[in-house]
């Protein structure tokens, strides 16, 4: 049964009445499990159909960065590596950046909600210049659109890879009082965007959060509006996950997917994952490395694992190395995952 499709003006409007995030083309990934709202104390306002559709005429994507994960992921099985660094900290990016990028097709530069981080063109330029591919997130929560405008243009300039288009989770209680949140764009809307900027837009979706029924249908839409490749947030298992992703090429999806890894060698590690909404771990997997002898060699191991599960699922193209990886610093959290991707690697030679 298809999900129901609502037709609106993309590029205009102020949401859904009652979406705090102001989404048109909701709903955002962070949906708490109950289908609570993840800022406010109602109910997600999408929760039922039917979905937006998107109905606007979206410029040709670009063609993939010659050399760059899209390219390479035509000819294998790519890994996109979070890059977790000190906040306003150039040496910091510039030595994790050069630890994981011989091992990376790509390096996913975040945005946080609760810690100011370097201008996203200047990460760029330092993720380049150590040697990666850079990927970079744009958050509407913090810009409005014309922010949004000059922030694209900047990372066409310098030449990313290409950009993680997110509407951004809301901000925690008592995290960075006195910030307001924007909201102007929601992720999709801002792929349109990206892709008019001549830039490889990647989108979000998470699968495990509800309303899981109509997830697989955001994705096609999604693709609709410029989105060159899904990045997807952790699932439960392989098997979910599978259903997921032949749910979404039914609704006409037909974009690669890069499905997300935990990786975690600690308590810290692993519960930073695992107190965002809309994802979800094996716990029994979490439970094993925390309580292994080497919980280090553990949890290697274990995200190598869930890796070559994940790859074997059709439709997906590479695995995102997401998370803090240790508690233990930067240096640290960069070698862990470093070698991830090495063992990933020898593994799909």
């Amino acid at each position: 049964m298809s999900t129901p499709l609502q037709p609106v003006t993309p590029l205009s409007g102020d949401g859904r009445p009652g979406c705090p995030k102001r989404m048109v083309f909701g709903p955002c990934g962070g949906v708490r499990d109950n289908g609570g709202c993840e800022i406010a104390a109602h109910a997600c306002v999408f929760l039922a159909p039917p979905l937006p559709r998107w109905i606007a005429a979206t410029p040709p994507a670009p063609p993939p960065r010659p050399g760059g994960l899209l390219d390479r992921a035509g000819r294998g099985p790519v890994v996109l590596t979070d890059l977790t660094v000190a906040p306003f900290d150039r040496a910091s990016v510039r030595a994790v950046a050069a630890a994981l990028a011989p091992v990376s097709d790509g390096l996913l530069i975040g945005e946080h909600q609760n810690r100011p981080d370097l201008p996203p063109v200047l990460m760029a330029q330092e993720v380049l210049g150590a040697g990666g591919r850079p990927w970079t997130t744009l958050a509407c929560r913090d810009r409005n659109r014309l922010v949004l405008e000059q922030e694209l243009a900047g990372l066409a300039d310098v030449g990313v890879d290409g950009v993680l288009c997110v509407t951004g989770d809301g901000r925690r209680p008592g995290s960075r009082p006195g910030v307001s949140s924007v909201f102007d764009l929601d992720g999709t809307r801002l792929a349109a965007l990206a892709t008019e900027a001549g830039l490889s837009a990647a989108v979000p979706e998470s699968p495990d959060a509800p309303p899981v029924p109509q997830r697989p249908a955001r994705v096609a839409e999604k693709q609709r509006a410029g989105a060159q490749l899904c990045v997807l947030n952790h699932v439960g298992s392989a098997a979910r996950l599978a259903a997921f992703t032949a749910a979404a090429r039914a609704a006409g999806a037909t974009l690669p997917f890069v499905a997300s890894v935990a990786v975690y060698t600690d308590e810290r590690s692993a519960r930073v994952l695992q107190a965002f909404p809309g994802l979800h771990l094996d716990d029994a997997a979490v439970a094993r490395v925390l309580a292994a002898p080497d919980p280090v060699a553990a949890g290697i191991v274990a995200a190598v694992a869930e890796a070559r599960a994940l790859l074997a699922v059709p439709g997906v193209v590479g695995v995102n190395l997401s998370g803090l990886a240790s508690a233990d610093g930067e240096v640290a959290a960069a070698a862990v995952k470093a070698e991830v991707a090495v063992r990933i690697r020898e593994a799909a030679a």
